[in-house]
């Protein structure tokens, strides 16, 4: 097969790593891809939006497969694109149509789809511009800490979790008056506060059937402790020990199938991945998120730790023959630590050289934010730069070897968190 992967994170080397080491594929292209690709792929200059591009690409090629990384071409309705133009029906794509991307668009519609269909989620209400005195006087008496979410897609930046009324009343009218998340923010959802452990189980579906992929957790703060700015995420693991074969079934009874029966219901066609985001209260899992795609780091401990061919399970779901296929899943454990550009997630320099990724072979080195200068070295193109994955019998073990791995990279200004995965030890130990 000759199969098209979109994006240019570590998330999408990541597939194309796993991708490529099945007997089944061909040629592997990735649109816009980074320097860790090109090692096992051919990189094409083209913007994961240029559906036209991707288009004619798609049919000089000769593409099977087309997997879309990113959530922002599923949400500008690239699969509808695919469907309406007589070259690409016969294409395979994994990635749901528009009205499905909106679980991840528009929180606002999430919220409700989940109300709808008697999916285990916080308490909320939607406020626009117009209705911001409402909204002022709901967070005013709100039991804090109150969350405040951007309706639209804001980068894993958009939620706010304010500590005080005034700090929500402010947020508020940052986000609705001063447009804080650009037209993201033109709705906000004012959330009730859940107080757990947060974990994300991955699910791909066929829109009939469904696989439930290894769970992680990540690490979404700047700061060690989970302190400082969210970013897209500064790490993560799996296994995640909590999440036993008890709880996993809560969350395939009451969130997994009323999510892929909703669907089905909504008569909305949704052929990928879905991510959700969950918070474990007591035991019983609450849904906070949906995401339409894989996430990022997540991405690099849960595909290291499928055993089978990535592509079968592409291909069926694709096809519409899921049910059809199984899957392994490796017992060793996960751990990815990420290395960012100092500075993020605020401003950062780029263009700084990066040395010693050749000398890892303890671990496996997905390329994030980086590309090839003009002398051809690898340089820092972005705010997450690298993403080191080690696996081990236990999370210590697969810990210690992302962080050997972390020991021998570096470039100017380099930072990453050093307490990746103790939460879990900590947990382990108990």
């Amino acid at each position: 097969m000759k199969i098209l992967v979109l994006g240019s994170g570590g998330r999408e080397h990541a597939f194309s790593w796993k991708i490529s080491q099945s007997k089944k594929c061909e040629a592997l292209y990735v649109a816009p891809g980074n320097a860790g690709t090109t090692g096992i792929a051919t990189n094409v200059n083209l913007n994961v939006n240029d559906f036209d591009g991707i288009k004619d690409f798609v049919l000089t090629k000769s593409i099977d497969l087309v997997v879309v990384g990113p959530e922002d071409p599923l949400v500008k309705g690239i699969v509808d694109y695919f469907a309406e133009h007589e070259g690409l029906k016969n294409v395979g794509l994994v990635g749901p149509t528009a009205a499905g991307a909106m679980l991840e668009g528009s929180k606002d519609f999430s919220k409700e789809f989940m109300q709808k269909h008697s999916i285990p989620t916080a308490m909320y209400k939607t406020f626009t511009k117009d209705s911001l005195e409402e909204g002022l006087n709901y967070v005013s008496s709100h039991p804090l800490p109150v969350v405040l979410k951007a309706d639209g897609l804001a980068a894993g930046k958009g939620v706010i979790i304010a500590q005080s009324h005034e700090e929500a009343r402010n947020t508020l009218t940052e986000m609705l008056v001063d447009a804080k998340f650009g037209e993201a923010s033109s709705r906000v959802v004012v959330e009730q506060y859940l107080d757990g452990i947060e974990l994300s189980v991955f699910v791909l579906t066929d829109g009939n059937s469904y696989k439930i992929l290894p769970e992680a957790k990540d690490y979404k703060r700047i700061g060690e402790n989970d302190e400082g700015l969210n970013t897209g995420g500064m790490g993560a693991v799996s296994p995640v020990p909590f999440a036993n074969t008890d709880f996993i079934n809560k969350v395939e009874e009451r969130i997994v199938l009323p999510t892929v029966n909703g669907l089905k219901a909504d008569g909305i066609d949704y052929k990928g991945f879905i991510f959700i985001g969950l918070m474990n209260m007591g035991g019983d899992p609450y849904v906070i998120e949906y995401n339409v795609r894989m996430g990022d780091p997540e991405t690099q401990v849960v595909l290291p730790r499928i055993k089978s061919d990535l592509v079968d399970l592409l291909e069926a779901t694709a096809n519409g023959n899921l049910d059809e296929v199984s899957f392994d899943i490796d017992h060793q454990a996960a751990t990815t630590v990420v290395m960012v550009s100092g500075g993020y997630p605020g401003s950062y320099p780029k263009g700084y050289e990066i040395s010693g990724i050749e000398n890892v072979n303890e671990a496996t080195v997905f390329h994030a934010g980086t590309k090839f200068n003009d002398s051809e070295s690898v340089v820092t193109s972005g705010g997450r730069v690298l993403a080191i994955t080690g696996k081990g019998d236990t999370v210590e073990n697969a810990l210690e070897n992302a962080y050997n791995g972390v020991a021998k990279i570096s470039w100017q200004d380099e930072y990453h968190r050093r307490d990746i995965g103790q939460d879990i030890l900590r947990l382990l130990d108990k």
